[in-house]
């Protein structure tokens, strides 16, 4: 039997960044995965991730993504790559910004917080960002705070990392249930066979997290998003700066995507309720309606990709909870146990701050921001709150 102080189940971003900042802690860490890491069915690995500090009215989260833009820019110099790219964001409407509404509560707030922002009509978008079809969106603002990370890259760096500073990890270890001993979990058994025990063990398995504890199921579920890789005929307009980072009307299409990336594509995504989905027995198809909503979409917004091949799609698998916040706390019913989950599609922005957080929960720290993602009771009336997300209806199988 293996024994460790500290056992965390799950190599995603949560996983990786806790075991980094527990193990610089001082304190002795093993970490646990299926593999490979970066794992290829994870959330956290792809090929972007947006960095947007844009979240209405939540001061809170627009300080954590601030915040989490400097430790971005850290990890740069670290490292010495080049994984969080600071192209700016554009955040579009397609009717007048309203108070109330998203991006007007996003432009006070950022305002608010001493965020110099451009205001955006159509106009300035045609003599800007030419791609874009300037006469059907007609308000918004560009920050150039803000921007991308390559986060599969950044996942197998943090391991890396975490490897050398001590971290056991051990891939191809499949969590299958806990043991628990007097009243208290007290490790890990693998469908691989093998046992692990440990003082403190924090479940950060993704989608994966509601099968591992079943009592979560009520609160969370894995939903699957559709993302799309084009390659233009001409890629001209979509690098930076005539293209960046952007929204386009999010919160009433969850149209989302980035300018040309490394791979020679530009990646188009869709944040909305998506499809309920397991994240073990289901596949994770694109369906044709998503290849029909994309066409609409490119029609609509960027006219000069209609022409583009789709070289790759992917449906990527959030871990939601009820209300869009995520669930990093410890387990009021089993002691030696911390569940950081629920990333709702909106985690990775937070990496540099993710790892510091849930290391300060395991260990009973004060931190300020840990209250919003508390264990909680959540009705089935509680609709996901995060501010860009599109509520209009499912995806169709």
């Amino acid at each position: 039997m293996h024994t460790t102080e500290i056992l965390v189940v799950g190599g995603g971003v949560y996983g990786i960044t806790a075991a980094l900042e527990l193990r610089q802690r001082g304190r002795q860490v093993t970490l646990i995965d299926p593999g490979p890491i970066p794992h290829p069915l994870a959330a956290s690995t792809d090929v972007s991730k947006v960095v947007r500090m844009e979240y209405g009215t939540d001061r809170q989260y627009t300080q954590m993504v601030d915040r989490s833009i400097d430790g971005f820019l850290a990890w740069n110099a670290e490292f010495g790559e080049s994984f969080y790219h600071n192209t700016g964001v554009l955040m579009l409407s397609r009717t007048p910004m309203q108070p109330g509404d998203y991006l007007w509560t996003s432009y006070e707030t950022l305002r608010s917080e001493g965020h110099q922002l451009e205001r955006m009509d159509s106009a300035a978008l045609r003599a800007r960002f030419p791609a874009w079809n300037a006469d059907h969106y007609v308000d918004g603002f560009f920050g150039s705070r803000g921007g991308y990370v390559e986060s599969g890259r950044l996942i197998e760096a943090l391991q890396h990392r975490a490897k050398q500073l001590g971290v056991q990890i051990w891939q191809g270890q499949t969590a299958k249930t806990l043991v628990e001993r007097r009243g208290r979990v007290t490790g890990v058994q693998t469908r691989e066979g093998e046992a692990l025990a440990a003082d403190l063990t924090i479940v950060a398995a993704g989608a994966w997290t509601h099968h591992l504890l079943p009592e979560l199921a009520a609160v969370m579920q894995a939903t699957g998003h559709p993302v799309f890789h084009l390659k233009p005929v001409d890629p001209t307009l979509f690098r930076v700066p005539q293209l960046t980072t952007f929204t386009a009307d999010v919160a009433h299409t969850g149209w989302y995507g980035f300018p040309l990336l490394r791979e020679g594509v530009v990646k188009l995504a869709n944040h909305g309720v998506g499809v309920t989905l397991h994240a073990e027995k289901d596949e994770r198809l694109v369906y044709a309606s998503d290849l029909e909503h994309l066409r609409r979409f490119l029609a609509f917004t960027f006219p000069a990709l209609l022409d583009a091949e789709v070289v790759y799609t992917r449906r990527c698998l959030y871990s939601d909870t009820l209300d869009g916040h995520f669930w990093i706390d410890h387990h009021p019913q089993r002691p030696g146990l911390v569940v950081a989950a629920g990333g709702s599609g909106h985690a990775f922005k937070f990496a540099p701050v993710l790892g510091p957080l849930i290391a300060d929960v395991a260990e009973g720290r004060s931190n300020g921001w840990a209250a919003k993602f508390r264990w909680r009771s959540l009705g089935a009336g509680v609709q996901i709150e995060e501010a860009s997300r599109y509520q209009g209806e499912k995806t169709a199988r």
